[in-house]
């Protein structure tokens, strides 16, 4: 009998030890999965918008498009500096909404409401209507993600890199979209330095065929 309730003891015990394990393993998992779903989800609005850019039109007509932008820009309607501006052909198409598929996004940091976070919260700002006539538009505010050190764009024009890129011609002679577009999202921590950035790489196949101006 003690035998038996000895065995019996010890076999709970290791059972109690497997399933107990097994909790941990489901729980941290299930972590790893929650805190991946909004990067992934914000990389991936973010490589459509991208892939969707719309090439610009040059001239002091903008019509149903406008400029590509990237460095540290102002924007009608959003108070903060914004990291890149550009028209993409990614607008939801609604029967109850006067708007057509390209819009305008762009992509800014904004600190968070919980100061006690660290770093600061990824925005997506959308104006559905291009064409308005008045001075400020419109503009829809979406979260990303949080806890961001620092978002970074960078513009290939077929042989070097940049961290700007314009094509109103204001501060650049940029009069098209570049090839490809470098996205790199530093996530805040303990220690920012030892983990490498996020970054994806996107390709832009919509290129104008003219450098004319176009009115």
């Amino acid at each position: 009998m003690i035998l038996a309730v000895g065995v019996a003891a010890l076999v709970l015990a290791v059972v109690g030890s497997v399933f107990f394990t097994a909790l941990h393993l489901r729980d941290a998992t299930q972590a790893a999965v929650d805190s991946a779903t909004p990067v992934d989800q914000a990389l991936a609005v973010m490589r459509r918008d991208l892939a969707c850019a719309v090439t610009p039109t040059n001239g002091t007509s903008k019509v149903l498009s406008g400029d590509f932008r990237v460095g540290t820009l102002t924007s009608p309607g959003i108070s903060q500096p914004v990291a890149i501006e550009m028209f993409t052909a990614t607008g939801a198409v609604r029967d109850n909404a006067p708007w057509g598929d390209i819009q305008k996004v762009t992509y800014e940091l904004r600190d968070p409401t919980d100061r006690n976070e660290p770093g600061r919260d990824l925005y997506r700002s959308v104006t559905r209507n291009i064409m308005a006539t008045t001075a400020v538009p419109d503009v829809d505010d979406q979260w990303m993600l949080g806890g961001v050190q620092s978002v970074e764009f960078s513009c290939f024009d077929g042989s070097s890199w940049s961290d700007t890129w314009d094509t109103t011609g204001v501060t650049s002679v940029n009069t098209n979209l570049p090839t490809a577009v470098r996205v790199r999202i530093q996530l805040a921590g303990n220690n920012p330095a030892a983990t490498p950035p996020i970054e994806i790489l996107v390709p832009i196949d919509s290129q104008s065929r003219t450098n004319a101006v176009l009115n």
